[in-house]
């Protein structure tokens, strides 16, 4: 042993050892002297406020979901395990047990297996991996959005992506109230505020199911209805036709996303022709005696020899201002605009807002397009083809709430779509207040208006929307498409519209329906008249108008409802008519099954009948009202 260790070389060995301890001790009391690094905390995150109705009926919930992933590596070599795993998740993720073993054959390290998974295909999914000990599976749980009523409101309301980020409608433009941004100099965390819109969720589905109707009837491309109270520039029910499943946004088509009142700029046709005589007769140009010959054809010769022709549909005789709205004369309202200058009547329009925008809580809207009388593009013939509703561009949005001025006496009221907004705690933090815009018309002229529009409804083009027990003035419209291919105006594309306002006596309600590109009838008095008709009765109902004639009940005021405890699924399909909502509220819970309930209230229909036996994965739909 003496002659195996070397003096030399054992001295340069503990003399390493020595410099390893030394440098040892002082990395240690570097370390203790160093201040202590906080343990990184999971990002905060802020709860989203709810969308709900005017009533809080849950139109867009904060919710999770997650995303399902697989460490392939821990589980690429072993087919017995693959084979068990995907049989026993198959099921519960709705795939194929093909498409899993193929998912896990990859070559990459990781793979998410689904994605946005809801909070109760977790909770079974996440049961079977612990049980089964299968660590290789993953959770990542992301803030997500449900929409209980899929359809209803769909370009309102909007969408939120994965990132949290409202992407469309509500959802986007009031993003800072529903999600505020954390501040790095506080400490405090905000909440999301709740949202009530103007809408009744109620009513808009009723009113739904009538444009749904009207839009497989007429065959039409797309259609749009404004309902709006004249007094408080409230939206009651706002449709844009073809709609999308929020539910199913990624899925939808490019259409179906396209918010129409707001965002799309068309021609408007005849039903511009109450706002031509507005502006004339406030201006003093014309009287409600004067009297216009209508013989076809309007016709202007100008300075230089040449002439501006517009033609009318009918040989009407002589007529006056009124009889040019009751017939939608094109020669009479071409008169009409003879009576006011070019400059005047662009700034009149411009003055019931017509290209600006309302200035509503939607993203992209539109501000249309009114021509500048020193525009190169304004002609000869521009005052009168403007007077009878082509060659300007307007929004329905825009629409609205210039015919709100007629039901106000001529003073227009800003629209809205909000309603009030809470806090998280249920206390208030905005109520919205009517805003009453400049004057617009004087109150003889607004009258004079609605009295006009009343002519039409009872025996005029609009007479298929009269209701007979409550007074409405409409004023119809069809208007020829441009055509974007060949240029000038289509033969086969028309929007067909009309214009309602209700009760004459007492404006309340402003509604606005537009078909686009209807197969067959086109005429908006023929195909949208009666449309106005069935959805004014809706909403005079719906919101308890008084009705003339109606008889008169009296009540003390106290309803007794039994009380009731949630539904039981069985075998069989039951009887769900007469059941509230609340009750339904065990079978959403329900993973083997898929329920659909359209509006609300209490069960009015159900498909599938009851006695159908019940299987796993089938769809029950609902109807309440």
């Amino acid at each position: 042993m003496n002659t195996f260790f070397k003096p030399k070389q054992t001295i340069f060995f503990f003399i390493l050892c020595g410099l390893a301890i030394f440098a040892l001790f002082v990395r240690y009391a570097k370390l203790a002297v160093q201040p202590v690094k906080p343990i990184a905390q999971a990002k905060t995150t802020v709860e989203r406020g709810s969308i709900v109705d005017r009533s809080g009926f849950p139109l867009a919930v904060q919710t999770n979901f997650y995303h399902v992933g697989v460490s392939i590596k821990n589980i690429k070599d072993n087919e017995k395990l693959q084979q068990r795993f995907a049989q026993d998740v198959a099921p519960v993720l709705d795939l194929n047990i093909e498409t899993i073993l193929t998912t896990l054959n990859t070559n990459r390290s990781f793979v998410y297996l689904k994605k946005k998974i809801p909070q109760s295909t977790y909770e079974l999914l996440k049961e079977i991996t612990d049980s089964k000990n299968y660590n290789f599976v993953s959770y990542e749980k992301i803030p997500g959005r449900n929409y209980p009523n899929h359809s209803l409101a769909s370009q309102l309301i909007g969408y939120m992506g994965d990132d949290g980020k409202g992407l469309a409608g509500i959802e986007f433009a009031q993003q800072s109230i529903l999600a505020p941004e954390i501040s790095a100099d506080s400490d405090e965390i905000p909440q999301g505020r709740n949202i009530f819109l103007s809408i009744d969720a109620n009513l808009q589905y009723k009113l739904e199911q009538v444009c749904s109707r009207v839009m497989k009837e007429t065959q039409a491309e797309c259609m749009m209805l404004v309902a709006a109270d004249s007094k408080t520039g409230e939206v009651l029910s706002y449709i844009s036709f073809p709609s999308a499943d929020l539910n199913e946004y990624g899925a939808s088509s490019t259409e179906s996303k396209v918010d129409l009142p707001a965002m799309t700029a068309y021609e408007p046709g005849s039903v511009f022709k109450i706002f031509t005589v507005g502006i004339v007769y406030d201006e003093h140009g014309i009287s409600p005696n004067d009297s216009f010959l209508c013989d076809g054809m309007y016709e202007r010769r100008l300075s230089n020899g040449e002439s501006v022709r517009i033609k009318c549909l009918e040989h009407h005789g002589w007529c006056t201002p009124k009889d040019g709205l009751r017939y939608s004369c094109n020669d009479v309202l071409g008169q009409i605009s003879d009576r006011i200058t070019e400059d005047e009547f662009i700034t009149r329009i411009k003055m019931l807002g017509f290209g600006f925008k309302t200035g509503v809580e939607l993203p992209g809207e539109t501000s249309g397009s009114v021509k500048d009388t020193t525009s190169s593009l304004w002609s000869a013939r521009s005052k009168p083809t403007i007077a009878i509703g082509q060659e300007i561009s307007v929004s329905a949005l825009q629409m609205v709430q210039a015919a709100t001025a007629i039901a106000n006496g001529g003073v227009p009221v800003k629209l809205t779509f909000i309603h009030k907004i809470t806090n998280k705690d249920g206390t208030t933090y905005f109520e919205h207040e009517p805003e009453l815009k400049n004057r617009v018309f004087a109150k003889n002229t607004a009258d004079y208006i609605l009295s006009c529009m009343e002519t039409t409804a009872k025996n005029g083009t609009g007479s298929r929307a009269n209701l007979r027990d409550v007074d409405i003035g409409v004023k119809t419209g069809t208007a020829q498409m441009a055509d974007k291919v060949h240029g000038g105006y289509s033969d086969t594309d028309f929007l067909s519209s009309c214009m309602a306002i209700f009760p004459v006596d007492d404006p309340q309600i402003v509604l606005y329906i537009v078909v686009e590109k209807a197969k067959g009838e086109t005429y908006g008095g023929r195909i949208v008249a009666p449309v106005i008709g069935e959805a004014a009765d809706i909403i005079i109902d719906h919101l308890g108008m008084s009705r003339g004639g109606a008889a008169s009940l009296e009540h003390s005021g106290v309803i007794n409802l039994p009380s009731s405890s949630g539904v039981s699924l069985g075998g069989t399909i039951p009887d769900f008519t007469g059941r509230s909502k609340k009750e339904l509220l065990p079978l959403m819970e329900r993973t083997d099954i898929k329920l659909n309930i359209n509006g609300s209230g209490w069960v009015t229909s159900q498909n599938p009948e009851p006695g159908t036996p019940v299987t796993e994965g089938m769809v029950i739909e609902l109807n309440l009202e």
